[in-house]
């Protein structure tokens, strides 16, 4: 008899976990087509990409606030409607691998990303221009002349 409820007991045990109940958690929605959730999970952006990576984890970061606060002015004065900008903090951001794709090794840079049918077509990388801003004007002509010798190359 105690063999008997041994046995019942371990059987129990063992058949529990495997009629466990399947729960939705997020991520994919059952009501969404595979198309849908494809788009949302990586978006194909149709004009180019302006990034503005910094890592201020250590305070190492010198200029920044005014180096982006420089660039989201000239974004909106001259591109708006042209281009896309992301402001990313790539310290706390373990989203996208980033550092790896765009190899980024300053505490400041700026990615510029050409899209051509919604396809990237490459990259360049700006650095050190938050040591540049002691003349906005300068700074402002050298971005631009930046942006439209590659983005619109």
């Amino acid at each position: 008899m105690q063999k008997t409820l041994w046995a019942f007991l371990i059987a129990l045990a063992v058949i529990m976990p495997l009629r466990a109940e399947l729960y939705y958690e997020g991520g994919y929605n059952p009501d969404q087509s595979q198309q849908a959730y494809f788009n949302e999970a990586y978006p194909h952006f149709e004009k180019s990409i302006i990034y503005v990576f910094y890592n201020d984890v250590y305070m190492s970061c010198q200029n920044c606030a005014q180096t982006i606060d420089l660039i989201e002015q000239v974004y909106k004065q001259n591109y708006q409607n042209q281009y896309n900008l992301f402001i990313i903090n790539y310290g706390e951001n373990d989203e996208y691998n980033f550092i790896s794709a765009y190899e980024l090794r300053e505490p400041f840079e700026v990615v510029l990303v050409r899209i051509s049918d919604g396809t990237p077509m490459g990259f360049k990388k700006l650095e050190n221009l938050n040591y540049q801003i002691s003349d906005p004007y300068s700074f402002e002509q050298n971005i631009k002349y930046q942006i439209e010798s590659f983005l619109d190359a």
